[in-house]
């Protein structure tokens, strides 16, 4: 078991991770691998993972949704849906080699990454429709198929959930609120069922934790302060972590 000197630098990544996933997703390509340099197992890393995330999404999640950057009526809608794929993915893993989708999805990820950035006006006005059927007919299967993602292999699932949202009409900024929403309650599910398995490291998760949420407060308010052009090109970079994650494996 690490000492306490871990969070010399596992406080300043967990900060550092917090900021860019309230901004554009991706951040556990930052602290699962933080948490496996630590010396925690697998099976610790990831319980450990989620405790902390709960902490980062949520503080984002406050801060797009005191500040009118949630569409409620669309994302209450959408994460019963994320909640049932997240589960879906759990058990789906078991039957499935992961690995033999890591490549597919980085090359996925990579081209919904070049489709933002060559469409020089994608994600920078706001022109959601309203709940509308084909708002719907996007964004609920859309929600189940990511969150499916989510329980099946995971990274990037934040990534994915803002360009759903894009799509969908919203500029990157409510775009992003949104995703920290959904992903606040799928992390809070995840958290709960790994709870049970007993393999959390407390002390770590919670001191992270704290860094990971004070991280996201901030990110959430530059993201919401500098616009949608600043988070697209931090969206890019997480595009590129998440695609190399992806194609290195865990």
């Amino acid at each position: 078991m690490p000492g306490p000197e871990v969070l010399l630098y596992g406080l300043p990544l967990a900060f550092l991770a917090g900021f860019i996933d309230a901004v554009a997703g991706g951040g556990g390509t930052i602290t699962l691998p933080t948490l496996l340099f630590m010396g925690l197992s697998p099976a610790q890393a990831v319980a450990t993972n989620k405790l902390l995330a709960i902490f980062g999404s949520g503080s984002a999640t406050a801060q797009y949704w005191r500040s009118g950057h949630v569409e409620r009526a669309l994302v209450l809608r959408l994460i019963p849906l994320a909640l049932a794929g997240s589960a879906l993915g759990a058990f789906l893993v078991q039957f499935v080699d992961p690995d033999a989708f890591r490549t597919l999805i980085g090359a996925v990820i990579l081209g919904v990454g070049a489709l933002v950035l060559v469409n020089k006006r994608f994600g920078l006005e706001d022109r959601y429709p309203g709940l509308t059927s084909r708002t719907l007919a996007l964004t609920l299967p859309g929600a189940l198929i990511v969150g499916m993602y989510d329980g099946f292999l995971g990274p990037g699932t934040g990534t994915f959930l803002m360009f759903l949202f894009a799509l969908a009409g919203f500029n990157l900024v409510r775009a992003s609120g949104n995703a920290r929403t959904i992903n606040f309650a799928t992390n809070l599910g995840a958290f709960l069922f790994f709870l049970i398995g007993g393999q959390m490291v407390w002390w770590i998760g919670l001191s992270m934790g704290v860094a990971n949420a004070l991280g996201a407060t901030l990110g959430a308010r530059m993201a919401m302060l500098r616009g949608s052009a600043f988070v697209k090109w931090v969206y890019a970079v997480i595009v590129v972590l998440v695609a190399a994650r992806l194609f290195l494996g865990r």
